[in-house]
């Protein structure tokens, strides 16, 4: 699910990027990117996986 959330604001950032669309210092291409970045971290370190794929 964070993968899914991460590509989003990916997208975003690139849009506000190609559209060169003025925004404010809080939601600039590049603080949208750092945080799609974050949460690709978080996938990759397994945090946020649908199902436990663990013993019981």
């Amino acid at each position: 699910m964070l993968g899914i959330a991460a590509a989003v604001l990916f997208f975003i950032a690139f849009l506000i990027n190609a559209a060169d669309i003025t925004t404010n210092d809080v939601f600039s291409s590049v603080n949208v990117m750092l945080i799609g970045l974050g949460l690709l971290a978080l996938h990759v370190a397994g945090i946020g996986h649908g199902r436990r794929t663990g013993r019981r």
